[in-house]
Order: structure tokens, then sequence, then C-alpha cells
């Protein structure tokens, strides 16, 4: 009779580490990206500017808006990824919230700060 894994092996938890530190690495980046573009729409007056509203106006504010938005979820995504790397590091990563069983290393693979198994996540929806 198998017995049935319940945790990933330090081995097989470097390739989930190293893929979380690679995609942690790129939302640096975007992050830091998205900031530069933030301030520079914040810096970007036109000495021409008249004080009125105009349509430019409007769309540089929901440009704003936009980059906003992006890097806020940037950053929520970065905190999911730190986290995932903080289960590494205590033994639970890979592991379901819901079900205790492992997550499959192909789920993981696709989305490597996921705590919820495919069966999981469909039953939530």
């Amino acid at each position: 009779m198998a017995v049935e894994q319940v945790r990933y092996s330090a081995e097989e938890l470097v390739e989930f580490e190293d893929l979380l530190r690679q995609k942690l690495d790129k939302t640096d980046r975007e992050l830091e990206h998205l900031k530069q573009s933030i301030k520079k729409e914040s810096s970007g007056q036109d000495s021409n500017h008249t004080g009125g509203k105009t349509l430019e106006d409007g769309a540089d504010a929901f440009e704003k808006e936009q980059l906003n938005h992006y890097a806020a979820r940037a950053m929520k995504y970065k905190q999911q990824l730190e986290k995932a790397l903080v289960r590494i590091k205590n033994g639970t990563y890979g592991v379901c919230v819901d079900t205790g069983k492992l997550i499959s290393k192909d789920r993981l693979r696709a989305v490597p700060h996921t705590q919820h198994s495919i069966e999981a996540k469909l039953k939530r929806n």
C-alpha cells in the first residue's frame, strides 16, 4: 500500500522557490516602472496650461488612475508571492488550505502563489 505524500520534499520545493523568486523579481521591476510612470504623470504639467479642465486633463487623470490600479494589483501580487516563499520556509507550501492535500505540481507551476488545489477552487466558484 502506497503512502500518500503530504508535503513536498526540500528538493521538490527548490523548483518552486526559484519560480517564485523569478516572478517576484519581475514584479519588482514592473512596480518600479509603474512608480516612475506615476511620478512622470504627476510632474508633467504643461507650461501653457491655462487652469481650465480640458479633454486632455481628463485623459491624464484616467491614465494616472489606471497606473495606480496596476500598481495596487502588482503590490498585492508581490505580497502573495512573498507569503508563498514564507510557506516554503515553514513547510506548508503546496498544501491546499481547504482539503489538506497536495496541490498538483502543474497547478503550482501555473499559479505558484496559490493555496488551493484545483478541486477546492472549483468548489468555491
